[in-house]
């Protein structure tokens, strides 16, 4: 199969927009499946985790391959839920193009921009499946019109719906000039109804106007008042799609089979293969300023990304793995230019959902999963030996909520550590650590649901127990001021001693994080301990120094200090790096920070005046209001996410139920001041 016949797809959405739904019906189309799996009845192909199926909604980012009309689509559903981001993320980081699908009736909703602007991130290319046309509510035009508002997406229909609700019953094609009617158990190809062919040929005329400003041929012809053909059209919308220029819009109703064919058509028609794609670009492990290029060919240097890990009980620890360029053998030896470290390929496996085929060879744009890899974890580099280079990696957002765990048998401890740690190691978003003061295990993630998921897995999957804490808040600390801060850490116990000194000065850096300098002269502190001093003080910024949290935004610089031939050591300069550090943190006016979170509310007008009442009650700062749709508003607001807590609860007895909102991580703020007080004699106590 050649790559211009390779597709590598992600289909991504707000939750509940129908996303695993039009999967499934991909994948029946397509002959993957003999039956269409359910989201609502457990069913879906793709939600294969327990939880998944529990809770009706996607968790992880499944990968399968199916082909279309001689064509290879490996596609990547990916979850709506805010919790996972970090599953979007990746899967962005690794496909070539999406497919955006939105609900005719919720249309852009908050995870719509999120995602929309992870995609604009990595510039990935994207067309619109607007879903649910069959539903009550369904306002096709509206939703085009709001993505244009509010994502600045340059959305163009490439489909105007025949009947919209209970009445929806085909499909026009503005470029072909065809309709397709749906009956019961097929489609028939038509003509454009009478009564919509003004509305089709205005739509067709806007995209002719549109993609005249980059194709001269088509300029010509609209300068001409004549009428562009359809292969020639299509090509040019191709090529704008392709530049990021114009998105696409189709529409459907998943659930009952409507449009998903002529989706497939438009995946193959509009979204890049690894060729339009072109060459990937790393920069030299040694030399950051050096870039080098990997075109997608087997015969250049292999280069890869490994984007997922996911503990598998059958096979072990399969990371997934987008291969740009070269071959990739198994039983080959590569280098992970990120860790530094060669790893052996063990098995290469295709992966269709649950079903995994062996295979010995993966080339450009295959997306596998790989056996048998002990060092490579997320958003690593895999290339050849001889040409070294490291990709771009993967964003990560910072967990925001803890939440304490112990085992409920005390002989569990060591279970549950490795059950969490395999779990950690399966998603970056989540991280654990011990707390040596008050014996627990503390969890962090990014949110509520995050953390219930992974309690829930580590209970079935590893059959470990735990006894669960109330969530809480993750804080973080900094400081405000500038300090210098001077320590000599001198101690004689017979023998040889310790003795280190160091002159610190620690600087707020907000919102760059910790960065480290020195300016050491005429050797008063040998090369060999400065590493140590920077040593000491990143084991102090996992503990911080004010209430036991997380220490960031501080540059600290190494001015000065002394040492001894006989009692210096890398320990002894640690030790003192760490005291100093304290020592000065408490003299700059620490703070805590605390995570705010980006809110939506999604209420019936009659609801909004209480709404706005109680959000203001929650320290939230109102970034705007605007309507929604018809008798409905959004409410946008800036919230600390400790005010957030049983929202759900309170907006349910608001509204009657009828409100919804989500909400996701916006940035680290300052907490007033009575606020600490509050939370620092509660931690101290």
């Amino acid at each position: 199969m050649t790559l211009t016949k390779l597709r590598n797809i992600g289909i991504a959405a707000h939750i509940d927009a129908g996303k695993t739904t039009v999967t499934e019906r991909i994948l029946f189309f397509t002959g993957t499946t003999r039956k269409m799996g359910e989201v609502h009845n457990g069913q879906a192909t793709m939600d294969f985790m327990k939880q998944e199926q529990e809770r009706g909604i996607t968790i992880a980012s499944a990968a399968i391959t199916c082909s279309w009309k001689g064509y290879q689509i490996n596609l990547i559903d990916t979850p709506g839920h805010v919790d996972f981001t970090v599953e979007v993320e990746r899967s962005l980081r690794v496909i070539d193009g999406m497919v955006a699908v939105f609900c005719a009736v919720g249309g852009v909703e908050p995870q719509s921009e999120t995602v929309w602007n992870q995609a604009d991130r990595y510039r990935v290319p994207r067309i619109a499946f607007i879903n649910k046309m069959d539903r009550t509510g369904a306002d096709y035009f509206q939703v085009v019109e709001q993505m244009n508002k509010y994502l600045d997406a340059n959305a163009f229909p490439f489909q105007i719906p025949i009947g919209e609700e209970d009445v929806f019953e085909g499909i026009c094609d503005i470029i072909e000039r065809k309709a397709y009617q749906f009956t019961d158990t097929d489609r028939v190809e038509t003509e454009i109804p009478e009564v919509l062919r003004p509305k089709c040929e205005e739509a067709r005329a806007k995209l002719v106007e549109k993609v005249a400003e980059f194709n001269d041929e088509i300029m010509e012809l609209f300068f001409e008042e004549a009428d562009v053909p359809a292969e020639l059209l299509k090509s040019a919308a191709r090529d704008a799609t392709l530049k990021l220029l114009i998105t696409p819009v189709f529409c459907g109703a998943a659930y009952k089979n409507k449009g998903i064919r002529l989706l497939l058509d438009a995946v193959l028609d509009y979204l890049p293969s690894p060729i339009d794609v072109g060459a990937v670009v790393g920069t030299d492990p040694d030399d950051a300023e050096k870039t080098h290029t990997c075109h997608p060919s087997p015969s250049e240097p292999f280069s890869a990304l490994a984007f997922k890990l996911i503990h598998d009980p059958f096979v072990g620890q399969q990371t997934f793995t987008r291969v740009f360029s070269g071959i990739l053998r198994s039983g080959m030896q590569v280098y992970n230019s990120t860790k530094g470290k060669y790893e052996r390929i063990g098995r290469i496996l295709k992966i269709h959902a649950k079903e995994r085929e062996e295979i010995s060879e993966a080339g450009p744009g295959d997306i596998v999963a790989l056996i048998g890899m002990k060092f490579t974890k997320t958003g690593d580099t895999l290339c050849g030996d001889e040409h070294r280079m490291l990709l771009e990696s993967i964003h990560i957002p910072p967990a925001v909520i803890d939440l304490k765990i112990n085992p409920a048998r005390h002989q569990d401890q060591s279970r549950l550590v490795d059950a969490l740690a395999k779990l950690a190691n399966e998603d970056p978003s989540f991280s654990v650590r011990y707390d040596d003061e008050t014996e627990e295990t503390v969890i962090s993630g990014m949110g509520e649901l995050h953390l219930e998921i992974i309690v829930d897995r580590m209970k079935h999957e590893f059959k470990v127990d735990a006894i669960v804490g109330e969530p809480s808040v993750a804080f973080r600390e900094t400081i405000t001021t500038e300090v210098e801060s001077n320590y000599k850490h001198a101690k004689q116990t017979g023998g040889k001693g310790q003795f280190a000194h160091t002159l610190l000065r620690l600087e707020p850096h907000p919102g760059q994080g910790y960065e480290f300098s020195e300016k050491i002269k005429g050797g008063a502190i040998p090369n060999e301990f400065i590493p140590s001093v920077n040593k000491g003080i990143l084991k102090t910024l996992e503990r911080g120094v004010l209430a036991g949290y997380p220490i960031v935004d501080v540059r600290v610089v190494l001015l000065d200090g002394n040492y001894h031939p006989v009692d210096s050591s890398d320990m002894a300069f640690q030790t003192c790096a760490s005291i100093c550090f304290k020592q000065g943190f408490m003299k700059a006016n620490p703070i805590l920070l605390e995570p705010v979170m980006k809110v939506e509310v999604n209420t019936p007008d009659e609801y909004i005046g209480d709404i706005v009442s109680n959000l203001n009650r929650r320290r939230a700062k109102i970034e705007a209001m605007r309507r929604y749709r018809k008798g409905a508003q959004k409410v946008l607001a800036i919230v600390p996410l400790m005010e957030m807590f049983s929202y759900a609860t309170q907006l349910r007895n608001l509204s009657s139920g009828r409100a919804n909102y989500s909400m996701e991580f916006f940035e680290y703020q300052p907490l007033p001041k009575g606020i600490q007080e509050e939370v620092l004699k509660k931690e101290l106590s």
